[in-house]
């Protein structure tokens, strides 16, 4: 929920799906991709050095390297090995299939199994390659999990005198929910951070682990905000930082919440001091924190009732929603008033004149928003129409009316309408097509 990207693209292009059952892995619901001359090679050696080929190669969910196969150089040494993931097809039913191993390129040219080790769980979610801290080791960073995918686990190797090998230092024992290489306190340095969500035994936690000179990971760790279960994140200036970590976490049965963290001094740092303070974020699941005007911070959003609908059922309200900043220590500034629909995935900022004067309704009959001046508790002339096509001839059938086109996905498209009437009261609410277009943003 950075944000988690989809799994399932993953896999390469061109697989196809040749059927499924319940419980399968991914990977074998997927045509495997045809291996390159060098794979071909490496895969060769890999089956020799087993003595089968009855195996399947396993691939990452996500991340960067998205191939069973990884060529990188993993010892610094300037030359490159690959990793190859994979399971056996025969194994015993107290063994783990899914095994790591490692190919060294001779001299010559020719590739070597060197080293062969069990995976900590039986999928492979993602895997990171880097540096952490001020150590020149490189680190080999695998997120796995069980066949289920609830139960995820990250591991750090180390490759080094033809071994696989797990620093002692360093934590394991929780199941994470995200886990990500990125330099939270803008050093220079990387560091490892985990998210984990809370269990009937622990608080939902977030980690951050850096490797010192002498090879120690140095972990800094705070408890979240509440019982945090999935996580979407975003990267963004907090307060005087250049770097923050915007955590939308799920809080509640169709509900979320933001925590926001920074690292400064080597140690992690809540933004909000309090529960109740990070409550205040508390709004309808998939109204994500994102940063609405592209100046380097993220908004959270916060809903609120439109004018006009407070006496209404809540299951009649509009809603506008305040995009919020956070100011300082502990503060969130409202930055701007936009509706957002999340559905259809457009958000309308408001110009500055229409806050407080501009409420919102839906027209069932058109399939729209309309934007109304309000004024004395009484809905006022229209402003704005917005429309979302879901196909190619409604879009042309609303441009042949006179909708400007403001975004369009494929055969769908978001278009907008600006009503000519006659600003008879002087409320001075009018806008151009140019206010539309700077108002509108569109969330992939």
């Amino acid at each position: 929920m950075k944000k988690i990207s989809a799994a399932f693209t993953a896999l390469t292009t061109g697989a196809a799906l040749t059927g499924c059952t319940f419980g399968a892995s991914i990977d074998t619901l997927m045509t495997p991709p045809k291996l390159g001359p060098e794979q071909e090679q490496i895969y060769s050696k890999l089956t020799t050095s087993l003595n089968t080929s009855n195996i399947s190669l396993k691939y990452p969910k996500s991340g960067k390297y998205l191939s069973a196969f990884i060529i990188e150089d993993i010892d610094g040494d300037g030359g490159n090995e690959a990793l190859v993931f994979y399971e056996r097809n025969n194994h015993a039913a107290d063994e783990n299939p899914l095994h790591i191993n490692v190919l060294d390129k001779k001299e010559d040219g020719e590739w070597t199994s060197a080293y062969d080790i069990p995976a900590a769980g039986s999928e492979i979610e993602e895997v990171k390659i880097s540096r952490l801290g001020s150590n020149d080791r490189v680190n080999i960073i695998i997120g796995t999990s069980m066949i289920n995918r609830s139960e995820k686990n990250v591991s750090i190797y180390t490759y080094a005198d033809g071994r696989l090998q797990e620093p002692p230092t360093f934590s394991k024992s929780k199941s994470y929910a995200f886990f990500d290489v990125v330099d939270l306190d803008l050093d220079g340095q990387y560091e490892l951070f985990r998210l984990m969500g809370a269990t009937s035994e622990s608080e939902a936690m977030a980690e951050a682990f850096k490797l010192d000179d002498s090879g120690t990971y140095h972990r800094s760790y705070l408890e979240l905000s509440d019982n945090f279960s999935d996580f979407d994140i975003s990267y963004g200036k907090v307060g005087d930082s250049e770097m923050g970590v915007y955590i939308d976490a799920q809080s509640g049965a169709g509900s979320v919440q933001t925590d926001v963290l920074y690292m400064k001094d080597g140690a992690l740092h809540k933004v909000f001091s309090t529960p109740e303070r990070s409550a205040e974020t508390i709004r309808p699941a998939g109204c994500g924190s994102f940063d609405v005007d592209g100046d380097g911070s993220i908004e959270i959003p916060v809903q609120v009732t439109a004018p006009g609908y407070g006496e209404s059922p809540e299951s009649e309200q509009l809603r506008l929603t305040d995009w919020k900043q956070v100011i300082g220590d502990d503060k969130l500034e409202k930055h701007y008033t936009s509706y957002y629909s999340v559905n259809d995935g457009y958000i309308f900022l408001f110009p500055e004149k229409w806050e407080g004067n501009v409420t919102v309704k839906r027209d069932v009959v058109n399939d729209e928003i309309v934007f109304c001046a309000f004024r004395d508790g009484k809905m006022g002339r229209e402003l704005l129409h917005i429309f979302c096509a879901e196909d190619v001839p409604s879009r042309e059938d609303r441009i042949s009316s006179g909708y400007m086109l403001m975004h369009t996905k494929g055969d769908s498209a978001c278009l907008a309408l600006i009503p000519r009437n006659v600003d008879t009261e002087g409320d001075g609410l009018s806008i151009t097509s140019g206010d539309a277009a700077v108002g509108f943003r569109y969330r992939d």
